[in-house]
């Protein structure tokens, strides 16, 4: 979980217990070291010694965590601080602390390049969400005439409404989406890291085009990917006066180009008389309002997901993207719903869904309506995908279910309702019985275990090697 956190950019304190502290040092049992353990993966962390010092180490570590790049701050909280008495005073948290404003000539050199450009990409990541950037993306795009692109952490940042928006790019992206990226003369990075899931191989990704990067951490500008123009700053302040510095533009044969792609990713579209992913994605968003919360596991059903729902809002979509931690979802979904108390959806995998089940106990005991969307497939999808296309069809350890585990039963034995779906039909009629429940509920969707995610590029390759078909 902190990991996640980690390289998700998420604010969180961690709070954790220790012995007692002279036993400290002493390899004392259930004694770990875990500031040692967690300090790669952590913005600071603490082990309070004087319990005096606690509330003060706590008002510290939420004021870091939320400062900056959010990411994750770790107390440790030895037994006999635990259970001493002190004086408490109650004093607010401070606010984050002020980011620096961005460089005035580093602005001017970024808008000279946009009015030199004439295929302009614009690549929202993450911190175009936390940074709350979606309206100035929008506006950017449109006065320079520009398409948005975004990583798999940025989706929602830009509603799927706006013409411009070609969704998520890179290793599964949207078609039209990475060959825009890779056909553009600019890219605007706003709020992403260039990972390698996005880039691909670095000298391909760079052939074409110049580079503009705008993030709050001064340390990912120039980290994977040699900018032109490197902006470190708030990101949502920084556009502002980028669109105060840009005049407006028109690229016709930009958009003759990209509509192209547009019309070649909507042909490509797989075609089955079964229920695919794809329809179990669009029936579930049909039926659920826009302020509903949308959240994942890891593997194909994450990618499907982040290809096919359709969001309009900013903060619905929650998903592991960094760390790629299966069995993430179930305690992201409970989490989603104590925090907004809106209405959420987990779509999770047999595979990653079997990690963390034992929190349907949780959800059952505080009556938390989460309801679980399981692609069953029978296999470990994505792992035996990579297995058919590059390892010679090599299935080790990946098709583990030849007795197809009954999700559907396993929820009623802790409690929760339990369906299971076939066809849309029936999959529509599980949704309206579990949303009018109010209960926690699991829909177990079979799906064929030869579904594959596409587009797709291979691992160390580039756009030159995008495979969007398997087979005849």
């Amino acid at each position: 979980g902190i990991a996640t956190a980690y390289l998700d950019s998420v604010p969180m304190v961690a709070i954790t217990g220790n012995v007692s502290c002279s036993l400290l040092g002493r390899d004392s049992f259930q004694e770990v070291d875990i500031c040692g353990i967690t300090l790669p993966i952590t913005k600071h962390n603490y082990i309070v010694k004087d319990v005096n010092e606690l509330a003060d180490t706590l008002r510290e570590a939420f004021l870091i965590a939320r400062s900056g790049r959010p990411g994750p701050v770790l107390v440790d909280i030895p037994k006999n601080v635990q259970v001493a008495v002190t004086e408490f005073t109650n004093k607010p948290v401070a606010s984050p602390l002020p980011v620096p404003e961005a460089d005035e000539k580093l602005l001017a050199e970024a808008a000279e390049l946009i009015a030199e450009s004439k295929k302009p990409y614009i690549y929202a990541g993450g911190g175009a969400i936390s940074g709350d950037a979606g309206k100035e993306i929008e506006k950017l795009a449109e006065l320079t005439d520009a398409y948005i692109g975004c990583s798999m952490m940025g989706i929602s940042s830009v509603p799927f409404t706006n013409p411009r928006f070609l969704g998520m790019q890179g290793m599964h992206g949207h078609y039209a989406s990475s060959m825009a990226q890779a056909e553009a003369d600019l890219i605007i990075c706003a709020g992403a890291r260039f990972s390698d899931r996005a880039t691909g191989k670095k000298d391909v990704y760079t052939r074409n085009c110049r580079i503009i990067h705008i993030d709050i951490d001064a340390a990912e500008i120039d980290k994977n990917i040699t900018s032109d123009v490197g902006i470190t700053g708030d990101i949502k302040s920084t556009l502002a006066k980028l669109i105060s510095m840009v005049g407006k533009k028109s690229n016709p044969e930009w958009k003759e180009q990209v509509e192209k792609f547009r019309a070649d990713e909507a042909a490509s579209l797989p075609k089955s008389d079964k229920m695919t992913p794809y329809d179990i994605v669009d029936v579930v968003n049909d039926k659920m309002p826009e302020n509903a919360v949308i959240v994942t596991d890891v593997g194909q059903h994450q990618m499907w997901v982040a290809q096919r729902y359709r969001f309009t809002k900013p903060r619905k979509f929650i998903s592991s993207g960094g760390l790629g931690t299966m069995g993430f979802g179930l305690g992201a979904a409970i989490g989603s719903y104590e925090g907004t108390k809106d209405p959420v959806i987990l779509f999770t995998g047999d595979g990653s869904f079997g990690m963390n089940l034992n929190e349907l106990a949780t959800a059952v005991s505080f009556d938390i309506p989460v309801i679980v969307v399981v692609m069953n497939n029978h296999v470990l999808g994505m792992v035996k995908q990579w297995q058919t296309l590059f390892f010679d069809k090599h299935y080790s350890n990946t098709i583990l279910d030849k007795r197809q585990t009954k999700f559907s039963k396993i929820a009623e034995a802790f409690g929760a309702l339990g369906f299971t779906a076939t066809t849309t039909e029936e999959l529509s009629k599980a949704l309206d019985e579990a949303i009018a429940s109010k209960r926690p509920c699991v829909i177990d969707c079979a799906i064929d275990e030869n579904e594959f995610v596409l587009p797709m590029l291979p691992p160390g390759g580039c756009i030159d090697n995008i495979i969007t078909h398997v087979g005849g």
